[in-house]
């Protein structure tokens, strides 16, 4: 027996080196723990991805509380999706008990109760720094994939986009967007067939109906500026990264909103960071908790999206980390793109659970020291199996792990605390007010406006009388909308704004684009 557990203490000990890596725990082989067994995982494999599953009130969520700990000591930001609002934690001092020190006396480490620099944000309008993106931003491409468009209704999107790009029309809410698809249908229906082609009525009526599902479902709501910086995910404060809990607990009615704000989310990673190909450590690390809502209700398009996101951010330094109860909650092209996986124990209720952990045990590298599909079922609470990636990209042994504690506080701050932060953040106020400028929605009702007089002004010459001018009516006098959008500074800087957006979707959400603050020249019919 002494052999065996030497053999295994050595076979941990080489798989896990210490050097530029994240300690999680220590191995458990025939019942003991070894504190000689170091789980440490390289820093810089996170970058290609992970997986933390495991059946409710397994430890889960203090794994993912033990690896976002580690991180921000390595000055790594993080993101966390807090979808159950309990991770919030993390911004207070954990307290010793006896379980902690039994456990860290059975590792064998020290125990320091530790604040770590959070700051909380909102896609909706919970407390917290206010997260939007235009549609512009958007673009055609992934809008339509959010909205499950087929191919003629997605032509629809993007020939609207190109008709505002061309006239400098700024689309930043989805009432701008759904003004334009109004504008097309009635009163510019011929005007755009003479420059564009035709466009089908109902397709227009079906678009609006997804997009009146997506504002629904909070959609009105993200979408919108200011918009939100990506950049602003990469603080570090006091040596420590910066943990953006992002908090999400009304979102899972909302899956649409999820999904949608998900891949908005990677996509703006992806245009605006840097080729980075593999970092020491990663530049940001996205913990996304309850992941099946990501994928239960996605469409294969999207979801095809999804696979390709993943596997090309990580060029980026960015890793992403999926949280969900069982590994085949996610597509098995993501779940095979995954270093990480640290699995926590799953129970043999029914057969289709017992099918679910021997799928679950096959996704994981043969060990001499463990009968999987049995320990899997047996592992205890903070306890789980763990491989990653070597710094040579092989996978490491399989280890039954016993995890450390985390050393933030483990419950929820209280109602008093999270507002006192949340009053302090500079980001907060940054983003706390909503902008709603002179855009598209505004020029194109202001047109629909002075069509509507001239019709009327046709009809009282046709008839011979005539209708007493309205108040608006007189205030406008407006000569044409093109002089006025061609005269409007505001409407040209936006439209310089927005167009450099909008080339995204039009060549395509993966393609060379350009980032914020970045030129180009345009040739609409206002030169922009």
């Amino acid at each position: 027996m002494a052999k065996q557990s030497d053999a295994f203490i050595k076979k941990i000990q080489e798989g896990y080196p210490s050097s530029g890596s994240l300690f999680l725990g220590c191995g458990k082989f025939d019942g003991d723990t070894f504190p000689e067994a170091k789980v440490q995982i390289p820093l810089s494999t996170l970058n290609r991805h992970g997986l933390i599953a495991g059946a409710t009130g397994t430890g889960k969520t203090k794994t993912l509380q033990l690896l976002t700990e580690a991180l921000s000591e390595h000055g790594v930001p993080v993101v966390l999706m807090d979808i159950k609002g309990d991770l919030s934690g993390l911004a207070a001092k954990g307290e010793e008990n006896d379980k902690i020190k039994e456990r860290t006396k059975l590792l064998g480490v020290d125990w320091k109760p530790t604040i770590y620099p959070v700051e909380f944000l909102s896609l909706s309008k919970e407390p917290g720094v206010r997260l939007r993106a235009t549609v512009a931003e958007f673009g055609p491409i992934l809008l339509s994939r959010i909205l499950e468009l087929n191919e003629t209704q997605s032509s629809v999107v993007s020939l609207i986009f190109k008709y505002c790009d061309d006239l400098g029309l700024p689309v930043l809410d989805l009432k701008d967007f759904k003004k334009a698809l109004q504008y097309i249908n009635d009163e510019g229906k011929e005007e755009l067939e003479k420059e564009y082609g035709t466009v089908s009525s109902q397709s227009v009526s079906i678009i609006l109906r997804k997009l009146m599902d997506l504002e629904s479902q909070g959609g009105d709501e993200f979408f919108g500026e200011p918009s939100f910086d990506v950049e602003d995910l990469t603080k570090i404060e006091s040596k420590k990264g910066k943990i953006s809990i992002v908090r999400l607990t009304d979102i899972q009615t909302k899956p649409r909103l999820f999904s949608t704000f998900m891949l908005s989310l990677l996509t703006e990673i992806y245009a605006n960071f840097p080729e980075e190909g593999d970092l020491e450590k990663p530049r940001l690390v996205l913990f996304i908790d309850e992941a099946h809502l990501v994928f239960d209700e996605a469409s294969s398009d999207l979801l095809k999206q999804l696979e390709t996101m993943v596997r090309l951010i990580r060029s980026k330094g960015v890793g992403i980390i999926f949280c969900t109860q069982s590994p085949t909650d996610l597509p098995k092209e993501i779940l095979g793109q995954l270093g990480l996986k640290v699995q926590h124990a799953l129970r043999a209720f029914t057969a289709n659970d017992r099918k679910a952990i021997k799928t679950a045990s096959e996704n994981y590298p043969e060990t001499d020291f463990y009968d999987t599909k049995e320990v899997i079922t047996e592992l205890g609470i903070g306890e789980a199996f763990i491989t990653a990636l070597s710094t040579k990209g092989a996978p490491t042994p399989l280890v039954h792990t016993l995890l450390a504690p985390p050393q933030s506080r483990m419950g929820t701050l209280t109602e008093k605390e999270l507002e006192t932060l949340i009053g302090d953040s500079d980001l907060v106020k940054k983003y706390e007010s909503t902008l709603d400028r002179e855009s598209a929605h505004e020029m194109l009702s202001k047109k629909m406006e002075t069509i509507a007089e001239e019709t009327e002004s046709a009809e009282e010459e046709e008839t011979g009388t005539k209708k007493p001018k309205s108040k608006r009516a007189k205030e406008k006098e407006d000569p044409s909308f093109v002089e006025t959008l061609s005269k409007n500074p505001l409407a040209r800087e936006v439209g310089r704004t927005v167009a450099k957006e909008v080339t995204r979707g039009l060549l395509g959400m993966l393609g060379v684009t350009p980032k914020r603050g970045s030129r180009r020249k345009k040739t609409g019919l206002f030169g922009f």
